[in-house]
């Protein structure tokens, strides 16, 4: 018996991993308004979706910009439901291709790394290099002058049109079809034609290094994109790279522009800012951040995502106690706000969005010496909210109590 194969065509991949892409996309924005508008009818809009980019008249929709002040002043720029599902489908296309080839220690929105990663990573170079501080050992710590707004956007697309070139026979699509929706999504500038939805006034005291509207001429990505995140860790591949295998530096890690590197020659350490300082400006059009070059003796420690990593042991920053202990003074007011005006799903809300929030922050200081911090924060939830909310026996995670079973201990209280 003959077995005949069947061969899926493109435009059928096309339409099933568009299809991912959308269920990628709503997971963590399913309540936006432009997701609820976009899902109200998702399988005739995909499809529509499907037509433009198969006819390659696909163009992203003007985007929502805005000013985060918590953890840190930040200007975001904010794309349209449906050019989320485009992110997530360039993503799906590309991350492939481009993550198994980068350094195990770029920690940055990749599986399976993240922050806790890269701290377990950094203390443990500091320890191998100065065999468990017994041994002289340096860290230098470098950071580069408004990352995200000085990424050269011709230089982005050319890494990426070269690599998918040379790889695309493992691509899962058309590279053509890759290749414009790339383009398309790192050239459109995210200041035209955006809706500003906080007040202008708000811009004040944000740096211009770190704005869009002072970005230049294609030059810039926008932060909260999720192909902002991928394009940030192919652009310093090379950089990577050249640390590893050219410079041979054994002990290097990276997370988003953080880079640190530890050595057992202090004059080593300084020769390679000139060199990293170097390969930026030729190859990638960036700077150094002059005010944030750390090179210090391993005893002194090093402040890396959020934490500082000293001597056998690993401190919450203080940036992190400020930010945490901020998050609960807001969400006290907040709550009461709310409970004025009685709206009980509001309130309801309110709580999962707020445990949401606090559990973030959880999430990292169990990973370091922090019990006597975790205990008063404890405290301070205990006193400051109602008894919907609980942080557990392990000082690990904030809980909300359902009424259901809040009443149900009242009752065996009784």
């Amino acid at each position: 018996m003959t077995v005949k194969h069947v061969q899926i065509k493109p435009e059928q991949n096309l339409v099933e991993d568009l299809f991912q892409a959308y269920y990628d996309a709503r997971k963590n924005k399913r309540n936006s308004l432009s997701a609820l508008a976009f899902e109200l009818n998702y399988e005739k809009n995909l499809i529509q979706l499907y037509d433009e980019i198969k006819n390659r008249s696909y163009k992203p929709s003007p985007y929502s910009a805005f000013i985060v002040e918590r953890p840190v002043k930040r200007e975001v720029f904010a794309s349209d439901f449906r050019d989320r599902v485009v992110h997530h489908l360039i993503f799906n296309y590309l991350n492939p291709i481009f993550d198994p080839t980068f350094i195990n220690d770029s920690y940055s929105c990749r599986m399976g790394k993240g922050t806790s990663y890269g701290i377990q990573r950094v203390n443990y170079f500091i320890r191998s290099c100065s065999d468990n501080y017994t041994k002289d050992a340096y860290i230098l710590k470098l950071d580069i002058k408004g990352y995200f707004m000085s990424i050269d956007r011709t230089i982005l697309f050319g890494i990426i049109e070269r690599r998918i070139t040379k790889k695309q026979h493992r691509l899962s699509c058309e590279l053509d079809l890759i290749v414009f929706l790339v383009k398309g999504v790192i050239f459109c500038n995210p200041t035209e034609g955006c809706v500003l939805k906080s007040p202008r006034e708000s811009w004040l005291g944000l740096p211009k290094s770190k704005s869009s509207f002072y970005s230049g001429a294609n030059k810039g990505l926008p932060i909260g994109n999720l192909t902002s995140q991928l394009f940030a860790n192919i652009y310093l591949d090379g950089l990577d790279q050249f640390i590893k295998r050219q410079l041979q530096f054994r002990y290097y890690g990276r997370y988003v522009d953080d880079m640190v590197i530890v050595h057992g020659d202090k004059q080593r350490l300084l020769v390679a800012v000139k060199e990293i300082s170097d390969y930026l400006r030729v190859n990638l059009s960036l700077t150094l951040h002059p005010k944030k070059i750390y090179l210090q003796h391993a005893d002194k420690g090093v402040s890396f995502l959020g934490v500082y990593i000293k001597p056998y042991r690993v401190m919450i920053g203080k940036r992190v106690k400020r930010n945490v202990l901020n998050e609960i003074t807001l969400g006290a007011q907040t709550l009461k706000q709310i409970a004025e005006k009685n709206n009980t799903k509001s309130i309801n809300e309110f709580y999962v969005d707020f445990c949401q929030r606090i559990n973030s922050y959880f999430g990292l200081l169990r990973q370091v010496d922090s019990y006597n911090f975790r205990r008063d924060l404890k405290k301070m939830i205990t006193y400051g909210f109602s008894s919907r909310l609980h942080v557990d026996k392990e000082l690990s995670k904030l809980v909300v109590v359902h009424n259901s079973v809040r009443n149900q201990s009242k009752t065996n209280d009784d």
